[in-house]
């Protein structure tokens, strides 16, 4: 018979077990850029397996890459995770290049599916000089990349060679050369396979060793909060990029045509949405600079008569800036040219037909009060000799004329002196 001192012993030996075993599997879906948003959704996800202490976290990838910070601090939620992420390039024809190479390489499992690639982590320069500087600044961005993807590749017992060759030398390979070449664990049709496979798989985390026992559990999908979603929709250039142009051209409008309202807020909303944005995303602020500059050569012109010159430096301004908006070669961070231009255009041309507009209503002649009767025609109602009454506007005035106008013969109004108009015989 077992004694109490044998019980507590037996107790403390099963609860230290390296035997990692609970409810659920959590899929985390990473799709697009990594972005704040993105990081944000992910390391909240980690944190909540870890409190819930679930049996495994997937983190199914697609992605082109993304900012450098985000991707750090998934990495580091990675690293400091009690409970296994596995990150797993899915679906076919899916790619986790950049960041998502990172990513993957951090990660406690790295798996894929048949027909997806890795690689292409070279970092971009996001800072701007001269040619010297930024050969320079290249080489320290492109070194610390290269010594923290060998760094992780090595705390995972991966290939670490060919971790700093994707990002000295951008290379790319397939699922099954990235199994060969040891960069990931194991290719798996979907994610029930990908369960079944590392089933019983010993692998190291923050806690220590441990075995994982994955089979017959339960696999749940979790998805961004709409806040967050609608968060990493806006932190998309593209998208980024017509909010700007949107809040540009209502605050515009309002500013012509002041009291309309609706215009302006949705430019104040939009240039809000605009602004958070762009500080997820690697801005050139001289070309945010000429943008706006732009939308303020064409406000002036609202005030200022200058043959179009103004309205011509704000298309070139807006132009020129839109162009140097983004500064980063990463094709994920860049503004598409499909997006770009017809965007841009557009714009342009509602605000200038805007200014047009409000040129002409300007031009035009008053059409109520004093000023709007000038040139009127009116009809005699009382014969002018010189005084009488004249119809005008649907309205009965009192008249005064040179001569003698008979009843019923048509008049136009010269002034308008008080309630007494001033008419003459219309010929």
């Amino acid at each position: 018979m077992l004694n109490k001192n044998s019980f507590f012993l037996l107790a403390f030996f099963w609860l230290a077990s390296p035997v990692f075993a609970a409810n659920q599997i959590v899929v985390v879906k990473i799709s697009g850029a990594i972005n704040p948003a993105v990081a944000e959704f992910v390391s909240q996800e980690i944190h909540q397996a870890n409190e819930e202490q679930q049996a495994l976290i997937i983190l199914t990838m697609d992605t082109p890459g993304g900012l450098d910070t985000s991707m750090r601090q998934i990495i580091k939620e990675i690293q400091s995770s009690h409970v296994p992420v596995a990150s797993y390039v899915s679906p076919s024809g899916s790619r986790a290049a950049s960041a998502g190479t990172f990513i993957t390489i951090a990660s406690h499992i790295a798996a894929m599916a048949p027909g997806t690639n890795i690689g292409a982590a070279h970092p971009v320069n996001m800072m701007g000089g001269n040619n010297e500087q930024e050969t320079t600044t290249e080489k320290k961005v492109v070194n610390d990349a290269a010594a923290y993807i060998r760094s992780l590749a090595e705390l995972r017992n991966r290939n670490s060679h060919w971790a700093e060759l994707a990002v000295v030398k951008s290379v790319s390979i397939s699922a099954e050369e990235a199994k060969r070449l040891n960069v990931i664990d194991l290719i798996a049709g979907n994610v029930e396979a990908l369960v079944l496979a590392i089933d019983g798989r010993e692998i190291q985390t923050a806690s220590g060793p441990i075995t994982l026992k994955t089979g017959g559990l339960k696999i749940v999908y979790h998805e961004m909060s709409p806040r967050q979603r609608m968060l990493d929709i806006i932190s998309n250039p593209n998208v980024a990029y017509v909010l700007m142009m949107i809040g540009m051209v209502g605050l515009y409008f309002e500013m012509s045509n002041p009291g309309l309202v609706f215009p302006g807020v949705i430019g104040a909303v939009s240039m809000v949405l605009a602004l958070y944005a762009m500080q997820t995303l690697p801005i050139d602020y001289a070309g945010l600079l000429l943008v706006l500059l732009g939308a303020l050569f064409f406000i002036a012109e609202i005030g200022v008569m200058s043959y179009g010159l103004l309205s011509l430096a704000g298309v070139v301004s807006i132009f020129l800036g839109s162009t140097m908006l983004i500064d980063s070669e990463d094709p994920a961070m860049q503004i598409s040219q499909g997006i770009l231009y017809p965007t841009l255009g557009l714009a342009i041309a509602f605000s200038i037909g805007i200014l047009v507009f409000a040129t002409r209503t300007r031009n035009l002649k008053k059409q109520g009060g004093a000023d709007g009767m000038l040139g009127e025609i009116g009809i005699v109602k009382d014969t002018l000799n010189p005084h009488g009454r004249v119809l005008v506007h649907g309205e009965l005035w009192e008249a005064e004329c040179e001569g003698k106008i008979m009843e019923g013969e048509h008049v136009i109004v010269e002034s308008v002196e008080g309630l007494k108009v001033r008419v003459k015989k219309n010929p």
